[in-house]
């Protein structure tokens, strides 16, 4: 049984010695990917050592190769026939673990570093002090079902900075996910710079229950985007509207239908709070904060919320969801909305996220795919991780019903939405909310494990997918999450070590 989540498209298990290394010695295409590798393997309690070139790596308290007994090669290298066979997924990959050594091949360094990823979940944890890792020969072929495959990290309701947020990072890309997408406005708080609109600031220290908290400035917003790409990771940045606005009506009165400020909101509550179209205001507030958070953001999409709001008639919200796209496109990005865009105009390529799982707007959803829109899955009786895993469980909320690490596994994205054609599925993403989360540890714990569960839906082919496999396999990887510092919730669901 190999540890490995997701589990790959095609794993060719060997015969033949494990590989032993003292130590690795790693050459890539470049110095950035050597340094990434360098870092995956030396904290699967692989010692790196200098390679004598330009494109090897150098890890912490890395050795010459000369002071180290057993050191072996890992090798990148781009190759266009690397991956499953037929394959022409940009993210494919080949790894070849043998005695003497690995070789990963890939078309894109992409697909490099999921080869590392891999690698690094082949490494068993330590058997003692001065042993020598024992990885398994294995040929491992490899490419992922969608290319959208993502969190969604709510750091409104309860403020996470910008270290949390690089640690969540971490997370996601171990399990080879791709779009980190932040939650960064609602009711309670403000939690990204708007160049043109300074004080949106005086948003930002509130949460759910009151006290202290925070914002990303535009330097912390660019700095966590570049740590996130150079591990394959986009960021995509949610600001919500024409609902979940308070936060904003909070600081500037004239948005409002009488002029005056909403007072400060520390609750849970949703649906309350809105925009109005015909107010002179709202649109030039809206191109402000879409087309700055367009301006300063790297990846492809800008979300533009539109859930959840209760006090609206339809053909006013579909007003808002044409505006904010069109805002959207000319800012030269793609709009996403929750599946209630769906209620407005769609054109093609828009991405619409669907969470509530009840039914009655099925007939819209498949329109609007026929209007040529795609769909992100989000289930909140599947994928959102904030649901509680069972009534006594401390933290979570429980409207979409309890989220085991079962219901997080056994669910076919194809299947969510009633008529929808699996061509309009553009992939998966799992969400936290954290109305009942507050620190890190807490965060990780309701991660952990089910994010490793929605990382293989949105991987693996469902007839690859095996759940007692899986427990298995989630169970085998515990020991590196307690390494990494992971809380995670040990669930009775698998037999932990």
């Amino acid at each position: 049984m190999l540890p490995l989540i997701p589990w790959p498209t095609a794993v060719e298990p060997s015969d033949a010695p494990p590989l032993r290394a003292g130590a690795v010695r790693i050459t890539a295409p470049d110095a950035e990917l050597a340094g990434l590798a360098a870092e995956q393997l030396a904290a699967a309690g692989l010692p790196v050592v200098t390679g004598g070139d330009a494109s090897s790596a150098d890890a912490p308290a890395a050795a010459g190769a000369a002071d180290v007994v057993g050191v072996v090669d890992v090798v990148l290298r781009l190759d266009e026939s690397a991956g499953p066979a037929g394959s022409d997924n940009p993210e494919r990959y080949t790894l070849r673990v043998a005695a003497d050594g690995v070789v990963a091949t890939a078309p894109e360094r992409v697909g490099l570093l999921h080869a590392v990823r891999t690698l690094r979940q082949l490494v068993p944890a330590p058997a003692g002090a001065g042993a020598a890792p024992t990885v398994p020969a294995v040929v491992v072929h490899d490419a992922p079902r969608y290319g959208w495959r993502g969190l969604s990290f709510d750091v409104v309701r309860h403020w996470f900075g910008p270290a949390d947020m690089r640690a969540v990072v971490d997370l996601v890309a171990a399990f080879k996910l791709r779009v980190l997408h932040l939650h960064l406005t609602d009711d309670q708080g403000w939690r990204i710079e708007i160049p043109s609109r300074p004080e949106l600031e005086k948003a930002s220290d509130n949460q759910v229950g009151g006290g202290t908290a925070g914002f990303l400035t535009t330097e912390d917003y660019r700095e966590l985007q570049e740590y996130a790409a150079a591990r394959f990771v986009t960021i995509v940045p949610e600001f919500d509207m024409p609902g979940h606005i308070n936060a904003a009506t909070h600081v500037y009165g004239h948005l409002t239908k009488d002029g005056l400020p909403t007072d400060s909101y520390d609750g849970i509550e949703v649906g309350f709070s809105r925009l109005w179209f015909d107010n002179p205001a709202t649109e030039p507030f809206l191109r402000d904060v879409i087309g700055d958070l367009a301006a300063m953001t790297v990846g492809e999409w800008v979300h533009v919320g539109g859930d959840e709001v209760h006090t609206m008639e339809v053909e006013e919200f579909g007003r808002f969801v044409e505006l904010a796209a069109r805002i959207v496109r000319e800012s030269g990005k793609t709009p996403v909305f929750w599946q209630e865009g769906a209620r407005g105009p769609v054109e093609p390529g828009t991405l619409l996220q669907y969470w509530e799982p009840k039914g009655e707007e099925f007939d819209r959803f498949v329109a609007a795919a026929g209007a040529g829109a795609r769909f992100i899955m989000s289930p909140g009786n599947h994928a959102y991780l904030d649901m509680k895993y069972t009534p006594e469980h401390p933290l979570g909320l429980a409207w979409a019903g309890h989220v085991e690490l079962r219901d997080s596994y056994e669910w076919e994205p194809t299947a969510v939405i009633d008529g929808l054609s699996a061509d309009a599925v553009e992939g998966v993403e799992a969400a936290v909310w954290t109305e009942t989360i507050t620190t890190r540890d807490e965060l990780f714990s309701m991660l952990l494990p089910r994010l490793g569960a929605v990382a293989e839906v949105a991987w693996t082919a469902p007839e690859r997918k095996d759940w007692e496999a899986f427990r298995a396999r989630t169970a085998a990887q515990a020991p590196a999450w307690r390494d990494a510092g992971w809380e995670f919730h040990p669930t009775p669901q698998v037999d932990w070590p």
